[in-house]
């Protein structure tokens, strides 16, 4: 087996791992009478894990979209099937799902595409430190969480899937919107160095406006 081989198998683990299993796991654990106000963090992590992950391992944006979706939905029926109640806002919990798939698949392709052969590696960094703030974030100060496009998925979840639907959601989707546009361009732009400006800017802009709002 040459090293591209091992570094193919090793990443796609990495997927079902961060992506599938882990999530999985902990919905499982999560009891029944909160499982709809816990969805939020499960399916943004198993999103993200999926989506960035696979984007930056397949070098193909779409793939990570396609199976952060395909996750995302997957998670929802056995969130149901645990005993969670049908969704109240089923088009705004599917747009939640879209937005953050793309957002997050975004990253991963920025990534392979600075770091060809690791770039799923710093993949799973990013991944495992933002899940990390899901399950911590009731600890953490709001100045920090309003900086993480993991929280903003969680929140558009939660939101579409127990609250009032996208129109409550609208500014961490315009957030996650905003950071996918703007790190497909940096993708694209590579190897210039200065995109990383822009994309650090709309980054900030885009936590301040979280904040206000």
């Amino acid at each position: 087996m040459t090293e591209t081989s091992r570094t193919f198998h090793w990443g796609w683990l990495a997927v079902a791992l961060a992506g599938v299993l882990l999530p999985a796991l902990a919905m499982l654990r999560v009891d029944t009478m909160t499982l709809a106000a816990q969805s939020g963090p499960i399916l943004a992590a198993g999103l993200m894990g999926t989506g960035m992950i696979a984007a930056a391992v397949a070098a193909r944006f779409w793939m990570g979209v396609a199976l952060a979706l395909t996750t995302g939905v997957g998670f929802i029926a056995l969130a149901q099937r645990l005993g969670m109640a049908p969704l109240v806002h089923p088009l705004s919990t599917t747009l939640a799902l879209l937005v953050a798939s793309i957002s997050f698949a975004a990253r991963g392709t920025l990534f392979t595409r600075a770091h060809p052969r690791h770039g799923w590696i710093i993949a799973v960094l990013v991944v495992c430190g933002e899940a990390a703030t899901l399950l911590t974030a009731a600890w953490l100060p709001d100045w920090l969480l309003v900086l993480l496009p993991a929280q903003w998925a969680s929140a558009a979840i939660a939101t579409a899937i127990v609250g009032s639907g996208t129109r409550a959601a609208l500014a961490v989707l315009m957030a996650l919107a905003g950071t996918a546009a703007t790190t497909l361009l940096v993708a694209r732009l590579l190897p210039r160095k200065w995109p990383y400006a822009l994309m650090f800017t709309a980054w900030l802009a885009l936590s301040a406006y979280v904040a206000r709002s």
